[in-house]
């Protein structure tokens, strides 16, 4: 569970409506109108611009932003140092026997076992890498269209508002309520743009960053492994995609930070 996420989205509506209950009742914060102009509208506008399967695979992903990482760098780079082991040992006929719950590096390995050449294994793996990235990148999007159309349907709900109010201005008694519920809906849509699908937009960028540096050293690694099988070369090559403070060592341990 990535703790993070959760004090983030819990310790902004908690700010909120902390102040909200500060600074007056609760219930003048509640509009159904307004609500079902935002939420309703923003989910229109969303269903219009994607698919309904993009939208539920964005939704199901949303969760995502809340697990953890399930494999850190440094422990992928001590695994490829151990398949170069093994293939230096046993051959490079034994990389199709290794067990890992990576998709992507159990294709990597059964490519290089069955003797595929460089430029082959090279396209396979960065078409995956790159369809990967669009995906994700899919994803993402459906968040980031979501926290524009939110703030602009609070402004078209506010203005329906306005409308409303200046039609009863015969009545100075309905002026400052029917601003409050015209301005409601604005606060609506900035609420949900900026605490909920521009954070969430963020993560998922995020996760998807690591999970393409994970995928970067499986790939190297299985190039380095075909071309020369050298462990130090496997070593210094893959350490590269980390900072010097976070790269293990050969030996399997991470290095220090030096004191400057």
């Amino acid at each position: 569970m990535d703790f993070a996420s959760l004090v983030g989205i819990f310790s902004g509506f908690a700010l909120i409506l902390s102040a909200i209950l500060l600074g007056g009742d609760a219930k003048t914060f509640v509009n159904i109108p307004g609500m079902m102009i935002v939420f309703g509208g923003t989910l229109a506008a969303t269903l219009l611009t994607f698919p309904l399967k993009d939208i539920l695979t964005a939704f199901k992903s949303a969760f995502f932003v809340f697990g953890t990482n399930k494999q850190r760098p440094e422990q992928l780079i001590q695994m490829m140092l151990q398949l170069t082991q093994l293939s230096r040992r046993k051959g490079l006929l034994a990389l199709s026997e290794v067990k890992t719950n990576s998709p992507f590096l159990k294709r990597a390995c059964n490519l290089i076992a069955d003797a595929s050449d460089e430029q082959m294994i090279r396209h396979v793996l960065r078409t995956e890498i790159n369809s990967m990235k669009a995906r994700h990148f899919n994803v993402q999007d459906v968040f980031k269209k979501m926290a524009t159309f939110a703030p602009a349907f609070g402004m078209l709900g506010t203005l329906i508002g306005l409308i409303q109010m200046l039609s009863t201005l015969d009545d100075p008694t309905t002026i400052g309520p029917s601003m409050a519920v015209a301005l409601l809906t604005t606060f609506y849509g900035s609420l949900l743009a900026t605490v909920v699908f521009i954070p969430i937009a963020g993560k998922l960028k995020s996760r998807t960053m690591f999970e393409v540096i994970n995928l970067e050293i499986m790939f190297e690694g299985a190039i380095c492994i075909l071309k020369d099988n050298n462990q130090l070369s496997v070593y210094e090559k893959l350490s590269s995609y980390l900072p010097r403070t976070q790269r293990p060592s050969m030996g399997g341990s991470t290095k220090k930070s030096r004191k400057k």
